[in-house]
């Protein structure tokens, strides 16, 4: 893959997780005011705010779904196959403490961190790509349906 490509793709994961860079010179596709990624909107919420259902679901339940998928991709990226996972379990979450929340938050961070380094050094090929952008756009997904719910958790 070439350079250009690369610090492309590594600048929208960045901004799906971490929100525009500081300081703003714009954004490609989050609002352009800080913390507006996924990292800085999970940041504000409290574990009560994050068990509460929207839905049928929970904030919390949505960061570890992206954690989840996230270590899946991260996997993949490894080992170059696919591990086995349970989808249906990785919305399990239903309600959390603080200990547990800011645990999810934590190991969504080093999930993420993990994916940043195998941008720079994995072996490119087409599988992998797909991989790569599949999880930037499942990233940005749920940070828009994060989002939303926000509506419902802030009122």
């Amino acid at each position: 893959m070439s350079e250009t490509l690369r610090n492309s793709v590594k600048t929208m994961v960045k901004e799906t997780f971490e929100g525009p860079p500081v300081p703003i010179k714009g954004s490609w596709f989050t609002n352009s005011e800080p913390n507006s990624g996924i990292f800085g909107v999970l940041e504000g919420m409290s574990c009560d705010q994050a068990s509460m259902s929207v839905h049928g679901t929970t904030l919390a339940a949505h960061a570890d779904h992206i954690r989840y998928h996230m270590w899946g991709t991260n996997e993949i990226l490894k080992k170059g196959k696919q591990p086995q996972m349970d989808w249906g379990k990785s919305w399990d979450i239903h309600s959390v403490d603080e200990q547990q929340w800011n645990r999810i938050q934590e190991r969504l961070r080093n999930e993420y961190l993990t994916f940043l380094e195998s941008i720079d050094t994995i072996e490119w090929n087409e599988l992998l790509a797909n991989e790569v952008l599949s999880s930037l756009a499942h990233s940005a997904y749920h940070l828009g349906a994060i989002r939303q719910m926000l509506k419902v958790v802030k009122v």
